[in-house]
């Protein structure tokens, strides 16, 4: 599987983005996907996953009711929506992708990675 993700960019603090995550050389529809992110100095952390169907999704804290994850299955894509950014935001995006169980928080149970994504975020 290969994992293209895009969309990143400088915003202002209160303002929206939406990364794109493209997937590649499998069955996209049985996989499952997920957002992370790393701040320079600091280790790689879940953002979001979503199931293989769609139909479940898992947000951590820092994010919950500000970004929601979805997948669009017929291009193979997989999509964060951030809004209300704050600083805290900015880091380089990871989509990551599975066929284990969805929802796994922890980097080293997804086996597929994009090449990542910078957001920033000024106050």
């Amino acid at each position: 599987v290969q994992l293209q993700a895009s969309g990143g960019g400088l915003v202002q603090a209160g303002d929206s983005l939406r990364l794109s995550c493209v997937a590649s050389g499998r069955t996209f529809s049985s996989i499952a996907m997920a957002w992370f992110r790393q701040a320079p100095g600091k280790e790689r952390e879940f953002v979001a996953a979503i199931s293989w169907s769609g139909g479940g999704t898992t947000y951590a804290d820092s994010v919950k009711g500000r970004f929601t994850i979805s997948r669009d299955s017929a291009k193979n894509t997989v999509y964060l929506q951030m809004n209300s950014l704050k600083p805290d935001d900015t880091a380089v995006y990871y989509c990551a992708a599975d066929y284990k169980n969805w929802g796994n928080r922890r980097s080293y149970d997804y086996r597929y990675w994009g090449q990542g994504t910078q957001v920033t975020v000024s106050s």
